[in-house]
């Protein structure tokens, strides 16, 4: 019983650990003998954010760097993508670097579900991103001044 008591003791300062640090412990020694044992590297992944806009129109899915469970930008993210649903529909992305890219064939239409209304008039920030929500459209920037612009009569993006 002393035997399993000082195991579990050691997992649990293992874990406060890694909890405390944000990275594993070194190599440990093993209870068995001469061998160590390595303690595996565990990777949190972010959560993924998204808005609407009061018209229903235009969504955004905002992915953090490092990606999530099921979804890794190609670059390694943060990523924001966009959809304009009306009268065609696009979609519009900002990577971690160079110029805004505008998608016409979109094969994973999803847009725009019941997520967080960005009303007229606000702003929302992640990362280096930040977007302007106004009556005439969705403002999307990169804070080294690379974005787009959507709306139903306006697509631009650099």
């Amino acid at each position: 019983m002393k035997f399993f008591a000082a195991c579990f003791l050691a997992v649990f300062s293992m874990t406060t650990q890694v909890l405390a640090d944000g990275a594993p412990p070194p190599r440990l020694p093993s209870t068995e003998g001469g061998e160590t044992v390595t303690v595996p590297e565990t990777k949190s992944f972010g959560r993924q954010e998204e808005f609407v806009l009061p018209s229903g129109n235009i969504g955004c899915i905002y992915t953090p760097e490092g990606g999530t469970e099921v979804y890794q930008p190609a670059d390694g993210g943060p990523e924001l993508s966009c959809d304009r649903v009306e009268p065609r529909y696009v979609r519009a992305t900002l990577s971690r670097t160079g110029a805004a890219a505008l998608i016409n064939n979109v094969g994973d239409r999803g847009c725009c579900s019941a997520g967080t209304v960005l009303d007229y008039g606000e702003t929302w920030t992640a990362g280096p991103f930040s977007c302007l929500s106004t009556r005439t459209g969705l403002s999307c920037e990169r804070n080294d001044g690379h974005s787009f612009f959507l709306s139903r009569a306006r697509l631009d993006a650099n």
